[in-house]
């Protein structure tokens, strides 16, 4: 019986992602997608609709005027804009509450490695629209530990206080680690197997096989997310935390600062977006 069997069982109860969220997944790397098709994709869900032109209306996204249709929102947003606002919805419905679990803290957490992954994978060739998704879902599995065995996930937060410590803590006191937990999820939901093989090669990007170079940026956006919320010099971070990781990427710690967008924006909306 593997470790994360217990997980993947509760990943089974979940909600099933929506439709349009996987369909979604197919456009990523189509350059001709047009705003009319994807407006006309999310609108084949009509709750998944309405809950995205609420958002679109919301103060974060500061509409000069009410949004109405999708297609105004599409006009408004962007395409890009429009299908991130799309899938950030799709994976927060997915999850419930839970009692004594801080999900503002956790979903803003999520959005900063979304749109840190999303910022640095041209750096490594990385398509943007599949490294925000990956970093969408890369901490999920966090949930399922907490909703499986609150009192372990408890312990792991209490001793992992330190940036980029989670996964080590995680391993050693839960005999696994969050990663790995969302690579099973996102396989039982028909996850595209790149991003999956992505999520398990973030607890060891350097000694996974074969390398991702996905599973390297979500890693990394996650570093440089847990030393933006302790106030903390994020590229410094990512030399004292992953220097071997960052040598072996070739980056350019220069490009890594004028890419990183400003974590107080990266966070802003998930309060509503997670409604």
């Amino acid at each position: 019986m593997s470790l994360t069997d217990p997980y993947v069982k509760k990943a089974a109860t979940l909600p099933a992602m929506p439709e349009v969220a996987c369909q979604l997944m197919d456009t990523f790397g189509r350059e001709d997608l047009s705003l009319g098709e994807l407006s006309g994709l999310i609108g084949r869900d009509q709750a998944l609709a309405a809950r995205v032109l609420r958002v679109a209306n919301s103060a974060c996204y500061t509409p000069s005027r009410e949004v109405d249709t999708l297609q105004d929102a599409a006009a408004l947003l962007g395409l890009r804009t429009l299908r991130e606002l799309t899938l950030s919805v799709s994976v927060m419905g997915v999850f419930p509450a839970m009692e004594g679990f801080d999900r503002l803290a956790f979903w803003r957490g999520t959005l900063a490695v979304a749109s840190h992954a999303q910022a640095l994978a041209p750096l490594q060739g990385v398509d943007p629209a599949v490294a925000y998704l990956g970093g969408l879902m890369l901490r999920t599995g966090q949930i399922l530990m907490a909703m499986v065995d609150p009192a372990g996930a408890a312990e792991v937060a209490r001793h992992a206080l330190a940036p980029d410590s989670r996964i080590d803590f995680e391993s050693g006191i839960l005999g696994c680690a969050h990663p790995e937990i969302t690579a099973e999820m996102a396989r039982h939901w028909g996850f595209p197997t790149g991003l999956v093989t992505a999520f398990g090669a973030a607890v060891d990007p350097l000694g996974a096989r074969p390398f991702s170079r996905l599973g390297a940026v979500l890693r990394l956006a996650s570093v440089v997310t847990d030393h933006c919320e302790l106030g903390l010099d994020p590229v410094q971070g990512l030399l004292d935390t992953q220097e071997a990781l960052v040598a072996h990427l070739g980056l350019d710690l220069a490009d890594v600062t004028a890419v990183l967008p400003d974590h107080r924006l990266a966070t802003a909306g998930a309060d509503v977006l997670m409604h």
